[in-house]
């Protein structure tokens, strides 16, 4: 075989085996993108846990101040917010299965903390509108609690959720919405729980 067949049958090899190595790199550009593509579905999917909370779609969240309030049919009834006080009004939209959700409710203020666990003290109290038996939630005052007293030395300080010591779960009832009234600055925070098990009986238990 002459020099030239040679040189002939090297690039002939050199070029299939270019062409096998483009191939494979497109199939594993193509697998890498359909990843990728899932991927960037499921982040764009999915609620952020802080600070919307879970299934943050379900709900509408409204918040007036004695400044800004506009009053509309839903919740008229209710009492225009106080001076130094905020309203906040959870709209539930109507599902088939309520009775299968429960709203869960958290009061309390962001600030900035150190190493120490501490906590804020409110008072919830649960009132009703006059004349209309409407049941309404309000804070009158929110202050700091007890803390931990260790040394964080320099230890930067982080943005933290700090809630007050009253926790409330309510039954989903898309008919009214939820109003609560809370001091300024102050923050309400809530997610959906929904049912996932059947219920269980007591007298199965010894059959």
């Amino acid at each position: 075989m002459g020099i030239e067949q040679q040189s002939t049958l090297y690039f002939g090899e050199y070029m299939t085996l270019l062409t096998n190595s483009s191939k494979l790199f497109s199939r594993s550009l193509v697998a890498t993108s359909l990843v990728f593509c899932a991927f960037s579905f499921d982040v764009n999917a999915t609620s952020p846990a802080h600070p919307s909370g879970m299934n943050q779609n379900m709900l509408t969240a409204q918040m007036y101040s004695s400044n800004n309030y506009v009053s509309n049919n839903e919740t008229k009834m209710y009492p225009r917010p106080e001076s130094g006080q905020e309203q906040h009004i959870l709209t539930l939209p109507k599902l088939d299965n309520e009775a299968d959700y429960m709203v869960e409710i958290e009061i309390g203020q962001t600030q900035m903390v150190d190493c120490n666990k501490r906590g804020l003290i409110g008072e919830l109290k649960q009132l009703s509108v006059e004349g209309w038996g409407y049941n309404y939630y309000q804070v009158d005052k929110i202050v700091d609690g007890p803390s931990t007293m260790m040394a964080c030395f320099d230890q930067a300080k982080t943005e933290k959720f700090l809630k007050i010591n009253a926790d409330l779960l309510l039954k989903y009832d898309s008919r009214l919405p939820k109003v609560f009234y809370l001091p300024e600055n102050s923050e309400l925070r809530y997610r959906i729980w929904k049912v996932d098990s059947d219920y269980g009986y007591s007298t199965h238990a010894n059959k």
